[in-house]
């Protein structure tokens, strides 16, 4: 039994662990995935409770619901704690979406084989092999999926919008239908997941990397030369002045100069969190100064200030898009 319940809960935690090793900067803190773990679980308890609802009393056969109700229902379930990460800027890069994709499906397919250790206890060593390295891995697989598809989409659009995650959803159900088809061998189907899962794993943290590398480039010197300018007084003489003198025609000088200091303080943060993520992928833990949660505050107070109308009229200013915001939760969560 012990070796049962070992094939079959823990081949899709040594992949997570993996794929966290994999990862050179390490952004996402080990209480995140394992909150990503727990709602995986979570998630699946519902998954569960509903399948046998839909079986034992609307009368769909077992059949149609695992290879086509099934697929969709879980991988929708799955999907609802990422939507909500990534709308709140809590991803910042295709390969943090990776991994908090795989740790919910990681967390999902735990809850799930338990519930099949206990209800099917005559299932072979073979059956929990392949649950444990295919249906399991699978469960990650396709989370993992569809969170690198979300975030590709709203990194590319510089938006959230909800129907962003609708493609990711139905590739990720696609995956799982065809997996619970079984046109292939059992066996075979699991070795061909555990040969082009790590692949496809692998290139997405590759690609990922390397924009964050060049993200860190372009955004340090430019975030740093705008600071440069506010500090010394020159802003007037740049583009950027020019355009905060004509918003003057719309706003009181008191909001154009709380506009000024919000600028000048995400700057701040901005550059921080950059320097902070620079050394991080040289090894190096930094403990964030006791004065950034202050500065969070200010810039909460100076955002009130200006209004939701003031925010968009500095949208060509700097960049308040996905990546640029998720780098202040970043910083904050340190």
């Amino acid at each position: 039994m012990w070796i049962e319940i070992i094939v079959s809960l823990f081949p899709v935690f040594i992949f997570l662990v993996a794929f966290i090793l994999l990862d050179s900067f390490k952004l996402i803190a080990n209480h995140s995935i394992i909150q990503a773990i727990l709602a995986g679980g979570i998630l699946a308890i519902l998954c569960l409770s509903f399948n046998s609802w839909v079986v034992n009393n609307i009368g769909v056969h077992w059949q149609i619901n695992v290879r086509y109700i099934a697929p969709l229902l879980e991988e929708l379930c799955k999907a609802l704690f990422l939507i909500y990460l990534i709308r709140q800027n809590k991803v910042g890069f295709m390969v943090d979406a990776a991994i908090y994709g795989f740790a919910v499906g990681a967390g999902f397919a735990f809850v799930e084989n338990i519930h099949y250790l206990h209800s099917k206890p005559h299932i072979s060593l073979l059956g929990w092999i392949i649950r444990g390295l295919g249906t399991a891995v699978m469960h990650g697989g396709t989370c993992a999926i569809f969170a690198i598809f979300s975030k590709s989409l709203c990194d590319r659009w510089e938006a959230n919008k909800i129907y962003f995650f609708i493609p990711g959803i139905l590739l990720a159900s696609i995956i799982h239908s065809f997996f619970n088809h079984f046109f292939l061998n059992p066996v075979l189907m699991t070795v061909l997941q555990l040969i082009i899962l790590p692949l496809l794993i692998y290139l997405v943290f590759s690609h990922s990397e390397k924009i964050l590398r060049n993200w860190l480039e372009f955004g340090m010197d430019s975030d740093v030369q705008l600071l440069e300018y506010i500090n010394r007084g020159k802003i007037s003489t740049t583009k950027i002045g020019k355009y905060l003198r004509k918003l003057r025609e719309n706003f009181s000088g008191e909001i154009v100069a709380d506009m000024l200091c919000y600028i000048r303080i995400y700057l701040e943060l901005a550059v921080r969190a950059k320097g902070v993520l620079l050394m991080q992928e040289n090894g190096f833990r930094i403990k964030v100064e006791d004065d950034i949660k202050d500065k969070f505050k200010e810039l909460n107070f100076l955002e009130k200030s200006i209004g939701k109308t003031g925010k968009l009229a500095l949208s060509p200013i700097f960049r308040t898009k996905t990546r640029d915001l998720w780098q202040l939760y970043f910083l904050n969560s340190k």
